[in-house]
């Protein structure tokens, strides 16, 4: 299919791969390039890639990931070395390109975090932001939009390269900004930890510490519960299902409270559960009878009692202070999940970035 041109400013849609490729090697020597994608993920683990938006000054292209060879001439262009790749809130759509692509776009400038970085605010729409920069007020009614479709409308095209038409001007304002402040570093380190943290894709080593009902189970049923949803991790990716379609959180916190002996009650809870994975009975039942002893290293959860909940208050009360006076908006500098877990671990977690060390642990070292 030939390269079709829908509204101004040089936008095309491109599903041929032959066509996409030339157009993409008349680039060669931009040192910028914007980027988003347009996924779905409702139904499945691994978010399925639906558009592809690229730009340079003057020029869109709309690729369609579902044309033969397009992903494939994709991939080649992200790999290319010497592009730096503009986003906005970069996370998912990092994903839904190493899936498809089998690459992550890097070195990355994320518009979002440069804009909380600079001052200007904290999780940023991409419309807010542009409003703020550039005074433009995009449209926002293709955001729940079947972006699967075939044909897209004209409505979906405009949306779609609307959210790489302005970030060449964002990119220019916020690096000022971050120059003028000397954080163009902490930027980069962000973005480094976001790419990495991508292509790592291990697991989460702790999953249990993210739900409020594991605090309510002994040790032994935290570890029983870690490993439910170790298990449910294993399952949704091979099956590109959602995790709570595999097993959900409220069945997984009952189950970890069974033991070995208690073959009855579970198979009493898997039939009384309208959305328990009764197929997988025998493999879920061998994670819950499995009597592996608890790790001597395995961090619990635990409820904050009046202390806890006192040293905390006083470490946001510092960062606070600290954060007005770098001009930094609220949850930036350490939002309260990164003050529990060191609290509670003793340490930063591993892939805390070098400039939020530099600050915190002066600051907060006395309190802890």
């Amino acid at each position: 299919m030939a390269a079709t041109d829908f509204t101004q400013w040089n936008t095309a849609w491109v599903a041929d791969s032959t066509i996409l490729h030339a157009r993409l090697a008349a680039w060669e020597g931009q040192p910028t390039v914007a980027l988003d994608t347009e996924f779905i993920r409702e139904r499945t683990f691994w978010a399925q890639l639906a558009l592809v938006q690229l730009a340079v000054p003057g020029e869109i292209v709309l690729a369609d990931p579902l044309a033969p060879g397009i992903c494939a001439v994709l991939g080649e262009f992200f790999a290319r070395k010497g592009i730096t790749w503009l986003m906005h809130a970069a996370g998912e759509d990092l994903q839904a390109l190493r899936v498809s692509c089998g690459v992550v776009p890097e070195p990355l400038f994320d518009t979002q975090c440069a804009a909380a970085l600079s001052g200007i605010g904290a999780g940023m729409s991409y419309q807010r932001l542009v409003e703020q920069v550039t005074g433009v007020a995009l449209e926002k009614g293709e955001t729940r939009s079947d972006w699967l479709r075939r044909p897209l409308s004209e409505s979906q095209c405009r949306y779609a390269a609307d959210d790489v038409r302005h970030l060449h001007a964002i990119h220019g304002d916020l690096s000022q900004r971050l120059a003028g402040l000397r954080r163009a570093d902490w930027l980069a380190q962000e973005c480094a930890r976001q790419v990495a943290n991508e292509l790592d894709q291990q697991p989460e080593p702790r999953p249990h510490l993210a739900l409020r009902s594991a605090q309510g189970l002994s040790g032994d049923g935290q570890w029983r519960l870690c490993r439910l949803l170790h298990w449910r991790e294993v399952q949704a990716r091979a099956s590109d299902r959602p995790r709570t379609w595999i097993l959900d959180n409220e069945l997984a916190a009952t189950l970890a409270r069974l033991s070995a002996h208690e073959r009855g009650e579970f198979d009493h809870a898997l039939d009384n559960h309208p959305k328990a994975p009764r197929k997988l009975r025998e493999s879920l039942w061998a994670v819950v009878a499995d009597p592996l002893p608890v790790p001597a290293d395995f961090v619990l959860a635990s409820v904050q009692g009046p202390g806890d909940r006192d040293r905390l208050r006083r470490l946001q009360a510092a960062i606070k202070h600290e954060s007005e006076r770098l001009g930094l908006p609220e949850g930036v500098l350490a939002s309260r999940r990164l003050l529990e877990a060191r609290m509670q671990h003793g340490r930063w977690p591993a892939d805390t970035a070098r400039w939020r060390l530099a600050i915190l642990e002066p600051l907060l070292a006395p309190l802890l």
